[in-house]
């Protein structure tokens, strides 16, 4: 039997992970109201966004209570400058 090398649970839980606090997938059960138990995953709000980082823009993952509380600021849209 040949065993796969990769793992993409893994590699699923880093991409739907906040790069500034870290939070990332929980696991946990749903129970129904007839009482059955399956298991079940929520996931984090995170938005894939430009963010100034010094004097650099980068592509970062992050989610939206870091995007709310201030820890990351959004990068400004680059505007068309005409003269007149």
């Amino acid at each position: 039997m040949v065993e796969c090398g990769f793992d993409f649970q893994e590699d699923d839980d880093v991409a739907r992970s906040c790069e500034v606090c870290g939070k990332a997938p929980v696991y946990g059960r749903q129970i129904s109201h007839a009482h059955n138990v399956s298991s079940r995953l929520w996931y984090p709000n995170v938005q894939r966004l430009k963010v100034v980082v010094g004097k650099t823009h980068l592509r970062m993952r992050v989610c939206t209570r870091c995007l709310r509380s201030g820890k990351v600021v959004k990068a400004a849209h680059r505007t068309v400058r005409t003269t007149a």
